[in-house]
């Protein structure tokens, strides 16, 4: 997925150019310290302490001047407008974060309002189009069965959240203002992997067979994630 946001940012702004960005439901803070590290001005918002703490523990390991780069704030995805002015921000990150949200449009819309013309909204969701296959693959057919009919599931830590269809994102991007410009597949052939599977000595053969599938039809529509690019008009 980095691979996939680099490839968005590197086509829509020069080279050099020093972004701001703003990481929503930033988890440990993985992207926005990999983006600060390019020289991009990040902000992150995370409402979890466990998680915010994760994320201040990385960052003050980091050199100061990257430590500049980075705002860390604690508050949820959906008061953006609480703390941040309209066309703040050039890339706006929200990774990880739709499948605990009920009605995800108003959060979506609050998002691109943050956005400058010409700004990326870069999505990462639950592909519910694909919800059948883990259990499918695993010869869970009665999950799998049921997995058809709904975007209701249960993730891997038990927790019963929603996945997202891209036709329906899609229609929603549409009309807040910020249209799909491309998306990707997330993990098309490596999602039934253990959580705690060891690194592959081939794991560069892994991430070009995943990076190729993840914008090739039809692999793409049966991955585990969707990620979504649109842009503000």
């Amino acid at each position: 997925m980095a691979r996939q946001l680099d490839e968005q940012i590197v086509g829509r702004y020069p080279v050099g150019q020093r972004l701001r960005v703003l990481d929503v439901g930033m988890g440990q803070g993985t992207q926005a310290l990999r983006l600060a590290r390019a020289g991009h001005k990040v902000t992150g918002l995370e409402q979890d302490p466990k998680m915010l703490a994760a994320a201040r523990e990385a960052l003050a390991a980091e050199p100061e001047g990257i430590r500049e780069r980075v705002r860390l704030i604690e508050g949820d995805g959906q008061d953006t407008g609480v703390h941040f002015l309209p066309g703040s921000f050039d890339v706006v990150l929200c990774h990880g974060v739709l499948m605990y949200v009920e009605e995800p449009d108003p959060l979506l819309a609050g998002l691109a309002r943050m956005l400058a013309p010409g700004g990326l909204l870069s999505l990462l969701v639950r592909n519910g189009d694909a919800l059948a296959l883990r259990p499918g693959l695993q010869a869970d057919w009665t999950t799998a069965l049921a997995a058809f009919d709904t975007v209701a599931y249960t993730n891997r830590l038990g927790l019963k959240v929603r996945a997202d269809r891209l036709a329906a994102l899609t229609a929603t991007l549409a009309g807040i203002g910020a249209p799909l410009h491309n998306w990707y597949g997330v993990r098309v052939f490596t999602d039934t992997a253990a959580d705690d599977a060891p690194v592959p000595q081939d794991l560069d053969a892994l991430l070009a067979v995943e990076e190729r599938a993840g914008k090739t039809d039809p692999y793409r529509g049966v991955a585990a994630l969707l990620h979504l690019c649109g842009v503000r008009g």
